[in-house]
């Protein structure tokens, strides 16, 4: 239901999507620009992830779900007044992490030695670009990804994962990860919702070759969404 927390279904459903993105857009979305769906990371502290649900204009609340990571990638984003939400671009983003465009006059940046990721350039001696990370899931029972926005703040979190994977041989593909929050604190005091991440599930063969398909196809189109601050 939607603005309430609802419980996630305990019954276990394929993750065997083999939709071809490419021909979807094609049939569907002649003239039209693919936009992926959000989850959300309150802010605050908050325990609650905002997902799509049945209506656009108010998204359900769950404190965890299930899903399959098709891709991951950095990306950074500058805003030179303080972003209040909305769809306005960021005045530099950067799609891998590493370059970065202005948005009005189209300069090319390196990242690694702008004075905006430097730690200072911000408030509370924090960078004034946003370091983030973009992840594309695949929940239970869709068909078509997911976008995540991970703040600064989980991205230490999301490392350690990938790592313990990584350790076990496994990809963030193969496996269906359980996303949760907790509340943490930053240097200054501040609550903040960190995200959680465990392993649920490896994923079957037959799973893995859909999923892996899936994977390619998102990573190929991956530059082309826009780097927008999704908090």
């Amino acid at each position: 239901m939607a603005n309430e927390v609802v419980k996630q279904d305990e019954n276990k459903v394929a993750f065997c999507s083999g939709a071809n993105l490419g021909e979807l857009f094609a049939a569907e979305m002649d003239g039209l620009t693919p936009s992926f769906e959000r989850i959300k990371i309150p802010a605050g502290g908050g325990l609650a992830f905002e997902v799509p649900g049945d209506d656009p204009d108010s998204p359900d609340l769950v404190k965890e779900f299930n899903a399959v990571i098709l891709y991951h990638h950095p990306i950074n984003c500058y805003y030179e007044e303080e972003y209040t939400g909305g769809n306005n671009p960021p005045d530099c983003g950067s799609m891998d992490g590493h370059v970065g465009i202005v948005n009005e006059t189209g300069e090319i940046r390196n990242c690694a030695e702008c004075e905006f990721s430097k730690f200072g350039s911000g408030k509370n001696g924090a960078k004034a670009c946003k370091q983030k990370r973009r992840i594309y899931l695949l929940r239970e029972g869709e068909a078509l990804p997911t976008i995540l926005s991970l703040p600064t703040g989980s991205l230490g979190e999301f490392s350690k994962y990938v790592m313990r994977l990584l350790s076990r041989g496994k990809k963030t593909n193969g496996v269906v990860t359980r996303f949760s929050l907790k509340k943490a604190q930053n240097s200054g005091g501040i609550n903040y919702s960190q995200a959680v991440f465990a392993t649920d599930r490896p994923l079957t063969e037959e799973e893995y070759a859909n999923i892996a398909a899936l994977s390619e196809q998102v990573k190929a189109m991956a530059t082309r969404v826009s780097p927008l601050d999704e908090e």
